[in-house]
C-alpha cells in the first residue's frame, strides 16, 4: 500500500475545485456577514431589541436608524449592508485570487454592475463578475507586459484597470445581473416548493454525502449562504443556513464510535466530537465514515431528521453561522428559533447515533477494515519496512525544510493536523523544518511535502507538482505522522542540527557546472526551446538521461521556473529523479531576451539535482542575480571560465 499514487483528474475534483473557488470568495469575509446578522438580529423591527425600544416616545430614535425601520425604513445598515457591502466584498475577494489588488478593483468594479442592475442582493453575480474581473485584468497586463514606455506605467495601469471596469461593470448591469436576478428567484422558488411540499428533509440525501466528499464549502458558502441571505432579508431568518451547518449528524456518528468503535477510532473519537461540536470542525468526523461507508447512511437520516423538526417548528438563523460550531449556531439563531434549532440538533444527533450504532455493533472484522485495523497494518508493514517512508525517501532525496497541511477551506481540520504534526516533527529534534497550513486553492509550488486527506490528494497535486505528496485518513491518530518524521531522519540527518550538508565524494563545483555546460550564445527563441537547449547540455555532460528533458517540460506546465531578474531554472519533476545520473547544472545565456510566460529571460540555468552537492552552487547563483553588479559581470563575461568564476566567487 503506498500513498504515493498516480495523479488522477475527475469530476469529483473539478467539483471541488470550483466549490473551493466560491468558498474562498465567502470565507475571508465570513466577519462581515456575522457582522450584518448581529446588526439585523439587534436592530430591525423584529429584533431583539425591538421590545426594549418599541414603546418609546421616540420610535424612530438610534435603533430605528441603525436597523432602518420607523421613518427610515429602507435605509439605516441592514439593507446597505447586503445590498452593497457584502456582493462588492465578496467581488473584491474573487478578483484578488486571480490577479492581485489590480484584479481585486476590476472585481469590485464590475461587482458594482451586478449589484446596481438587479433587485436581489447579488452574491451570485459577485461571484460571478469578481472573478471575471480578475481574469480580465490579468490578460490585459499580459498584453502590454514590457511594452510601455518608461514614465507612463502608472498612466497606464490607471486608465487599463478604469475602462475595463467601465466595461465590465456595464455588461454586469444589462446581462449578468437580471440573468443572475432570474436564477436566484428561481431558485428561491424551488426552495418555497420544497418548504411548502414538506419537502426540504429530502436535501439532506445530496448534503450528505457531498459533505464528506469535502464539498461541504462549495454546499454551504457557495449555493445555500447567497440563498438564505436572500431569503433573510425578507423573512428575517433562513432555515437554509441550518442545513449543512447542522453538527448533528457529525456528533451521532462520534458518538457511536465511541461507545462501539475500535481501536484509534475509539480513543479519537471523543477530542474529534468535542472539536466538531464546540469547534465547528465539521471535517473531523470525514474520515470516520469514509472508513466505513455504509455510515453516511446514518448522516442522511440525521440530517434529514434535523432539517424536518426545523420545518416543524420554522425556525431559522439570520445568517450564516461559520465555522458550524453550535456556538456560532446560536449566536446567528435568530428569536423564537431557539427551541426548534435546540431541538433538530439533538434529534439529529440521536437519529444519527442511533443507525451509526446499529451499524458498528452488528459489523464484523472481516466487513471494511476500520481505522484500528487500518492502523495496525501500517504498523506491521513499518515493522519490516514503511511503505509510505520507502515512496517519501525516493521521491524526497534532498532534505525537507517546509511541510504544508492542506484541506479544502484552510482552517479547520488542516490547521489542527498541522499542528499535530508540527509538534511530532520538533520533538524528533526537527525545529528548523516549517509546517504550516493552507487552504488548497491557495498552494504554491514551493513545498517539499504536502499532507491531505487521501480524498483531497489529487486536487493538491494539481497545485504542487513538484513536491512529495502525503495522504492520511485520520486527521489526530494517523500512522503517517510517525512515518513522516522516520523519513526526515534519513532525508534530514544532520541538517537538521543546522548542518551543512556534505558535498558527495568526488563532486565539486567543476563537476557540477563543467566548461562544456556553459554556452554564452543560445540559439532558442522560446521557453520551450530553451528548456531543450539547457537540458541538452545537461543530457550531454551524462548527468541525465534523454527523458529528463522531457520531465523539465513537464514541470514547467505545472508552474512557472521563472525567478525574476532575467533568470530561469528550468528542472524535472520529483518524478524523474531517476533519471538523474550524477547532480549537473547547465548555464545558457542569451543575447536578445527570449518570452517566458511574459516575462524575459536572458539567462537559463537547467538544474538536475541528486543529494545535496549542487546546493552550494545553486546558493551561488542566487546571490548573484540578487546583485545587479554581478548580473552586470555575466553579461559581459567573453568565456565559461569567467561565468563560471562569476558564479562560483559569489558570497
Amino acid at each position: 500500500m503506498s500513498t504515493v499514487e498516480a495523479p488522477r483528474t475527475g469530476v469529483r475534483v473539478h467539483v471541488q475545485k470550483l466549490g473551493t473557488s466560491l468558498s474562498n470568495m465567502v470565507m475571508p469575509n465570513i466577519g462581515a456577514f456575522i457582522a450584518w446578522g448581529l446588526i439585523t438580529a439587534l436592530f430591525i423591527e423584529q429584533g431583539w431589541l425591538q421590545a426594549i425600544f418599541s414603546g418609546l416616545r421616540d420610535p424612530d430614535g438610534w435603533v430605528a436608524r441603525i436597523g432602518g425601520w420607523g421613518s427610515y425604513d429602507g435605509a439605516g445598515i441592514v439593507g446597505p449592508m447586503i445590498t452593497y457591502l457584502l456582493p462588492v466584498l465578496i467581488g473584491y475577494t474573487g478578483g484578488r485570487m486571480i490577479h492581485g489588488n489590480r484584479g481585486a478593483v476590476v472585481g469590485a468594479i464590475a461587482t458594482m454592475g451586478v449589484v446596481a442592475g438587479a433587485d436581489v442582493p447579488m452574491f451570485m453575480g459577485a461571484m460571478i463578475m469578481g472573478p471575471l474581473g480578475g481574469w480580465a485584468m490579468k490578460k490585459a497586463d499580459a498584453l502590454w507586459e514590457g511594452k510601455i514606455r518608461p514614465g507612463f506605467e502608472m498612466l497606464v495601469d490607471n486608465f487599463s484597470a478604469g475602462i475595463l471596469g467601465m466595461l465590465l461593470a456595464i455588461l454586469g448591469f444589462f446581462g449578468i445581473g437580471p440573468i443572475v436576478s432570474s436564477f436566484t428567484r428561481a431558485a428561491g422558488n424551488a426552495v418555497d416548493f420544497l418548504v411548502n411540499h414538506d419537502l426540504l428533509p429530502l436535501t439532506s440525501l445530496l448534503i450528505e454525502p457531498a459533505k464528506v466528499l469535502f464539498l461541504n464549502n462549495a454546499i454551504n458558502h457557495g449555493v445555500l449562504t447567497p440563498l438564505g441571505t436572500t431569503q433573510a432579508l425578507d423573512t428575517g431568518k433562513s432555515i437554509l443556513f441550518l442545513l449543512e451547518t447542522n453538527p448533528g449528524p457529525g456528533l451521532g456518528v462520534l458518538l457511536a464510535f465511541m461507545v462501539f468503535g475500535r481501536g484509534a477510532a475509539r480513543a479519537s473519537a471523543p477530542g474529534a466530537a468535542i472539536i466538531q461540536f464546540f469547534g465547528g470542525i465539521h471535517e473531523i468526523y470525514f474520515p470516520y465514515v469514509l472508513m466505513k461507508p455504509k455510515l453516511i447512511a446514518a448522516t442522511i437520516l440525521g440530517g434529514m431528521t434535523g432539517v424536518f423538526v426545523n420545518v416543524l417548528f420554522g425556525s431559522g438563523l439570520r445568517a450564516p453561522a461559520a465555522p458550524g460550531s453550535i456556538i456560532a449556531i446560536y449566536a446567528q439563531t435568530a428569536s423564537g428559533s431557539f427551541l426548534g434549532v435546540t431541538l433538530s440538533v439533538l434529534a439529529a444527533t440521536a437519529v444519527s447515533f442511533t443507525v451509526a450504532s446499529l451499524l458498528l455493533k452488528t459489523d464484523r472484522a472481516a466487513d471494511e477494515p476500520d481505522l484500528a485495523v487500518a492502523t495496525a497494518e501500517m504498523e506491521a508493514l513499518k515493522g519490516k519496512k514503511s511503505s509510505v517512508a520507502s515512496a517519501l525517501v525516493g521521491a524526497a532525496r534532498g532534505p525537507v525544510s517546509s511541510i504544508v497541511f492542506a484541506c479544502d477551506a484552510g482552517m479547520g481540520s488542516s490547521a489542527m493536523g498541522a499542528s499535530v504534526l508540527r509538534k511530532k516533527i520538533r520533538s524528533a529534534g526537527f525545529g528548523d523544518i516549517t509546517v504550516t497550513n493552507q487552504s488548497i486553492a491557495n498552494l504554491t509550488d514551493n513545498y517539499d511535502l504536502v499532507v491531505t486527506h487521501r480524498d483531497l490528494t489529487d486536487r493538491a497535486r494539481l497545485k504542487t507538482g513538484s513536491a512529495v505528496h502525503v495522504s492520511v485518513e485520520d486527521f489526530m491518530s494517523s500512522p503517517r505522522y510517525d512515518e513522516i518524521v522516520e523519513m526526515l531522519g534519513n532525508t534530514n540527518s544532520g541538517a537538521a542540527a543546522g548542518e551543512v550538508a556534505e558535498e558527495q565524494p568526488g563532486s565539486t563545483e567543476n563537476d557540477v557546472l563543467p566548461l562544456d555546460s556553459i554556452v554564452l550564445a543560445g540559439t532558442a527563441t522560446s521557453a520551450e526551446g530553451a528548456i531543450d537547449e539547457a537540458g541538452a547540455l545537461l543530457v550531454a555532460a551524462d548527468a541525465v538521461e534523454p527523458t529528463y528533458v522531457d520531465a523539465m517540460h513537464e514541470r514547467e506546465k505545472s508552474v512557472s521556473t521563472y525567478m525574476g531578474n532575467g533568470l530561469a531554472i528550468p528542472h524535472g519533476t520529483n518524478e524523474a529523479k531517476t533519471a538523474i545520473r550524477r547532480t549537473g547544472i547547465s548555464f545558457v545565456r542569451y543575447p536578445e531576451p527570449i518570452d517566458w510566460n511574459g516575462k524575459p529571460a536572458e539567462f537559463v540555468v537547467g538544474i538536475a539535482g541528486l543529494g545535496n552537492d549542487h546546493m552550494a552552487l545553486l546558493t551561488k547563483i542566487a546571490h548573484v542575480f540578487l546583485d545587479k553588479d554581478e548580473v552586470a559581470r555575466l553579461r559581459a563575461a567573453t568565456s565559461a571560465d569567467e561565468v563560471r568564476a562569476v558564479l562560483s566567487d559569489s558570497k
